[in-house]
């Protein structure tokens, strides 16, 4: 009878058992399937903004095949999907342990977050541009590298390391941050707040607005970064009718993308105009031997700001066509005016046009091979005042010039250009050696070697002819290294 009892109770137990385990399989498997219906809403999500990004693109024809995807496109697409994994609800599947459910390893290419708050996030990146070279000039940096992050003496020099912040504040505006540190000749270094801006995410109608301080929409090259130029150094005429930062100041900028079949955009900055980085604007100039403050030789004072007239109105209309499957073009127009330092009245006014134009078949690989160029053309007009006790009479100071650049990457991961500037201007009777004015032309064939998408090796030579100088010879190797992802930047 207890045999039989035990018996009994055995097979009970095991039957019990048997049920708890089916009850526990049939719990991981409705867990399971929520995780997979989940994965699905997401992968639907990243599907669609993908959509939206290549429509808003700079060549977003509809009657085309979409190109193919961009380096800054799968970026975004990356940092997209942090951001939906983060926003989602996390499944209540913790222990189950699927290779296939198992998170995604870190790459070197995802943005590094620093922080996150609901739908806010911050991402942090660091990039630095170390120069080394030779030039038949002693100081280079006194006439032939007139840009502030140019490789700037014979040897080895670092102009332009900076910390980039971006990510979303709200719903509403995503925000950016460029602080640049550089080495001058005493190896001293410098701290500048480049750009800090407010980017609207939500306005309708197409418009976007921008707020705070950054690179005016003015041409191609003006509000590209150093790591984005496709030489070591900036083009003569930038340096001519923007001075050695570019034109960037504190100020804001409404944009529209008009509804036309093909890409265009209207933008109108408006600029405070005051400072150094406002070149040929309200800026105060270099102090003489006297301590006296001085631009195109004349003595300028203080123009505070009395009106509308002493800021600085930055236009610019660029459209974007696709001429086959394979070929791209874009065409822009941009102008500058405000007032400047030299007279009560005195103007200045910079008009540019630009052209860019890239090639890539069907088939290529990481974006290899293309063929790109680029051209610009600047014109500026610097109305000097009089300055009597210089003995200098009000003059309009007249400058212009073109540069031209091709480039074709031949393989993955090569690419060679060539680059040829001209630039003149009309006789001014302030200084006639002016490294800044006089006719001058300049070539450059470059070669650049991309590691990987973190890092490349950029050989340069330069030839020099100006009508203040003698011919110059220079040859810079420029090495780049990038810690974390970089926002992306327009086409």
């Amino acid at each position: 009878m207890l045999r039989k009892l035990t018996i009994f109770i055995i097979l009970g137990l095991t039957v019990h058992l048997n049920a708890q385990e089916t009850v526990n399989l049939e719990s991981l498997k409705k867990q399971l399937q929520e995780m997979q219906r989940v994965q699905d809403a997401q992968k639907a999500q990243i599907d669609q903004l993908t959509q939206q990004l290549q429509k808003l693109s700079a060549s977003p024809s509809t009657s085309t095949p979409a190109p193919a995807k961009t380096a800054e496109q799968v970026k975004l697409e990356k940092e997209l999907t942090v951001e939906l994994a983060a926003a989602s609800p996390e499944p209540e599947t913790k222990s189950i342990t699927s290779d296939s459910l198992k998170a995604k390893a870190w790459s070197p290419s995802d943005p590094i977050p620093v922080m996150r708050s609901g739908s806010a996030y911050m991402n942090i990146s660091f990039d630095a541009l170390i120069d080394t070279g030779w030039s038949t000039a002693p100081q280079p940096d006194m006439q032939l590298q007139l840009g502030d992050h140019d490789p700037q003496k014979r040897g080895f020099s670092l102009r332009n390391a900076e910390i980039a912040l971006d990510g979303a504040v709200d719903p509403y505006f995503k925000g950016f941050a460029n602080i640049v540190l550089k080495l001058d000749n005493d190896n001293q270094t410098t701290i500048e707040l480049e750009e800090a801006y407010v980017q609207s995410t939500t306005l309708p109608l197409g418009l976007q607005l921008k707020a705070g301080q950054f690179f005016a929409a003015f041409g191609r090259q003006n509000a590209q970064h150093p790591h984005q130029w496709a030489f070591v150094d900036s083009p003569i005429i930038s340096t001519r009718a923007f001075g050695p930062d570019g034109l960037r100041n504190v100020g804001t900028q409404l944009s529209w993308l008009a509804p036309l079949p093909f890409f265009t955009e209207l933008t109108l900055g408006i600029l405070d105009g005051q400072g150094g980085t406002t070149h040929s604007f309200r800026n105060r100039g270099d102090a003489d031997v006297l301590g006296v403050q001085r631009f195109a030789g004349r003595t300028t004072f203080d123009r505070h700001l009395e009106g509308i007239q002493d800021l600085i109105f930055v236009p610019r209309i660029s459209s974007s066509f696709d001429i086959s499957d394979r070929q791209t073009i874009v065409v822009g127009v941009s102008g500058a005016f405000g007032s400047n330092d030299t007279g009560p009245h005195s103007r200045t006014e910079v008009y540019g046009a630009d052209l860019y134009y890239k090639w890539k078949p069907e088939n290529a690989m990481e974006g290899f091979p293309f063929v790109s160029w680029q051209t610009e053309g600047m014109y500026r007009r610097f109305g000097a005042g009089e300055d009597v006790t210089a003995g200098l009479g009000a003059e309009n100071i007249r400058d212009y010039g073109v540069y031209s650049q091709i480039l074709y990457g031949f393989k993955p991961r090569w690419v060679s250009g060539l680059r040829a500037e001209y630039a003149s201007g009309n006789k001014a009777s302030f200084d006639p050696n002016d490294p800044f004015r006089g006719e001058r032309y300049r070539v450059s064939p470059v070669l650049t070697f991309f590691p990987s998408e973190f890092s490349k090796l950029r050989l340069q030579y330069n030839y020099d002819h100006g009508q203040y100088f003698e011919d110059a010879h220079s040859i810079w190797l420029q090495l780049e290294f990038l810690l974390g992802a970089h926002g992306a930047h327009k086409f």
